[in-house]
């Protein structure tokens, strides 16, 4: 399952990324990082609460 969440929260970091730089859509792609980082097993996981 971490294993899962790490390919996620990855996934999720990289496309929000990809929307600040690529389609200069500032709001999306810091919420596509935060809830990256919230999905990711490694700090704070909204799974393992």
């Amino acid at each position: 399952m971490a294993t899962l969440l790490w390919i996620i929260a990855v996934v999720l970091v990289i496309a929000g990324i990809y929307v600040l730089l690529a389609r200069r859509d500032i709001l999306w792609g810091i919420v596509l990082i935060v809830v990256g980082l919230l999905v990711g097993p490694g700090g704070v996981s909204i799974f393992n609460v």
